[in-house]
This record gives C-alpha cells, sequence and structure tokens, in this order.
C-alpha cells in the first residue's frame, strides 16, 4: 500500500485523506520535516494566501496568511523534490510549487470574482495543453471547481503551465523532468462521496499521482 504524506494541518486534511483511502493509499497528515525516503509522494494541500516576501512582493491583495506554515510546506517540498518523489499541489499548493522554483504569483487576480469562493466552490470552463498529462484525462476543453482569488504568475524554472481559463488564469502546472503536477481547483472535492456532475471526476487525477493511470 502507497504511504502519501499530506502536508497540512491535521483538522483541515479529511477530503484529501478520505479520496487518498478511497483509491487504496495510506494518507499520513503531519507538518513535521519528513524522511521522504518512507513515503512515496506528497500532496501539498490548499490553504490561504501565501507570505509575498517568498517571492520577493509587498502585500497588495493577499488576506489570511500563515507564514510559519508557508515555510514549513517549502521545507517538506524541498525534501520531495530532492527526492524525487511524486508531488502533487492543490490550489495553494500548486502556488507553492512555482514559488519554490522561482516563480511567483498574482496577489488578486483582477477576475477574481469568478474564481474565488463564495458560500461554494465556484464551477468554470479551462482548456489544457494538447497531449499534457490534464488533456489525456479530461480531453482538451472541461469544468472545475474554484475556490481561490490568487494566482500564478511567472513560472519557475522547469515548471509549464498545462491547463488555463478563458480569461488567462493558469490552472494547471507540471515539471517538465519531475514527476511534479500542480492544479489550481480541488480533485479532492470533485470526487466519490464529494462528486459532482457540473465537473470531471477528480479523482482520475490522483489516480494518475498514485500511479494508477500510466
Amino acid at each position: 500500500m502507497k504511504k502519501i504524506l499530506i502536508a497540512g494541518y491535521p483538522n483541515l486534511t479529511h477530503n484529501y485523506e478520505a479520496a487518498i483511502r478511497a483509491l487504496g493509499a495510506h494518507p499520513v497528515t503531519t507538518l513535521h520535516i519528513p524522511d521522504s525516503s518512507v513515503y512515496d509522494g506528497l500532496i501539498l494541500p490548499g490553504g490561504s494566501d501565501i507570505d509575498p516576501k517568498l517571492f520577493g512582493q509587498l502585500n497588495c491583495g493577499s488576506r489570511i496568511i500563515d507564514a510559519s506554515l508557508d515555510r514549513i510546506q517549502l521545507m517538506i517540498l524541498k525534501s520531495f523534490v530532492h527526492a524525487k518523489k511524486p508531488i502533487l499541489g492543490i490550489c495553494k499548493g500548486m502556488q507553492l510549487i512555482n514559488i519554490f522554483f522561482g516563480g511567483d504569483i498574482i496577489q488578486n487576480l483582477p477576475t477574481c470574482e469568478s474564481h474565488q469562493y463564495q458560500g461554494c466552490d465556484q464551477v468554470h470552463e479551462t482548456t489544457a495543453s494538447q497531449g499534457s498529462l490534464l488533456d489525456k484525462l479530461y480531453g482538451k476543453t472541461f469544468f472545475v471547481n474554484s475556490a481561490h482569488h490568487q494566482g500564478v504568475r511567472s513560472p519557475g524554472k522547469n515548471i509549464r503551465y498545462i491547463q488555463y481559463c478563458p480569461d488567462g488564469v493558469v490552472e494547471g502546472l507540471i515539471h517538465t523532468h519531475l514527476p511534479i503536477v500542480g492544479v489550481q481547483w480541488h480533485p479532492e472535492r470533485m470526487c466519490f462521496s464529494l462528486k459532482r456532475a457540473d465537473t470531471v471526476d477528480g479523482s482520475l487525477l490522483l489516480e494518475a499521482f498514485l500511479g494508477k493511470i500510466p
């Protein structure tokens, strides 16, 4: 059974844990710097806004920030990057990946009203780059959930953007030669008991992360 580290607060990771268990893997939620060799992969979950100091900006639109959490998550990410283990970044997690490799963030999207959480997830259309992982899983155009007001801007080193909204907001990225994927949406809230009729099935992405889909 694969063992997956979820780098978040245990009281906020229930949906991630449930989805990983449903796919036959064992989730471990911790914010301790791990021995990455005992894990088969890392999930960086969603959360609050990232400290702008980490990408060289003053605060100009960031809202709730947990600076100590950001730094711990980046240290955990570093451990898994160096071990070349599979990594899946979700929402904030995707943004952390971009920052780790030298990219930056738009602190408040000009079109944030179409993306941010408003009592529930929003849903919008996206387009995947031809031949990309997301294109192979879901096709060129598909709908996802949305609960963010920030987004990535300049890509980090060896980061390639592979999914966009019609307004240009980036919704997915990969590392060009490491097993790293990030999505701005929440697949764990689009599968199993939380599966939605108005989006694709998030479990396909989680299966790909676990190596169940080639």
